[in-house]
């Protein structure tokens, strides 16, 4: 039951975020994935090549590296966050390198660990971490859970997004207080609340095409 209700809040944070604004529905007929888009403070330019982003990464890594590595690839408005685990100093800083020259790349986060590679029921743990610190954000009511993305390994949280400094004041908050968190590493960009107002309403026109006038003769 709680892990339903848990679904059900990430759900409800998604497809319900702007009602304090009297923002309008996205139209009833757009696809799941174009109204996630909608809500999210990236253009869909920028969502487009942070999917393309690290697919690359992963694709150019794995070409080198695929023994004792680990390496989880996030791009965020055109930065990459690397996390999880590699055999030495020298593939860490080689993983950053060829990560840093793939096309669009405008920053590496490097958290990559020199450390044995992670067991399944670990990362398990962290993905249900990463969970139940969304769950939090939205229990919290503070700022809309859809603009801050979690990332989590090794029971340390990364938060990337774009937000103004009053919601990542809260998302910090609530994702240190959530149990199991060793630490929580902000990697959020600040923006004014009239930037974060300008993008909340910044809503992709999707209009239907206008059927042409049928002839009376």
């Amino acid at each position: 039951m709680r892990k339903i209700l848990t679904a059900s809040l990430l759900v409800g944070a998604m497809l319900l975020p702007l009602l304090q604004g009297c923002l309008p529905v996205v139209a009833a007929g757009a696809a799941t994935g174009g109204a996630l888009a909608t809500f999210d403070r990236r253009s869909l330019g920028t969502q487009t090549d942070d999917e393309a982003i690290e697919w690359k990464a992963s694709s150019r890594v794995n070409e080198k590296y695929s023994a004792n590595t680990h390496v989880n690839f996030t791009s965020y408005n055109r930065k990459v966050l690397l996390t999880g685990e590699v055999a030495t100093e020298e593939a860490k800083a080689e993983i950053e390198r060829i990560v840093a020259g793939v096309p669009q790349v405008q920053g590496v986060y490097n958290e990559l660990a020199v450390a044995p590679v992670t067991s399944y029921s670990a990362r398990s743990n962290d993905s249900y971490i990463t969970t139940r610190v969304k769950s939090r954000f939205v229990d919290s009511g503070k700022f809309n859970a859809v603009h801050v993305k979690v990332v989590t390994e090794a029971g340390i949280v990364y938060l990337l997004g774009l937000v103004t400094q009053r919601e990542a004041d809260s998302a910090i908050q609530v994702a240190r207080t959530t149990s199991d968190v060793k630490k929580v590493v902000t990697l959020l960009e600040i923006i004014s609340a009239a930037q974060a107002r300008e993008a909340d309403i910044r809503l992709p026109e999707q209009r239907p095409p206008v059927p042409p006038a049928s002839g009376g003769g």
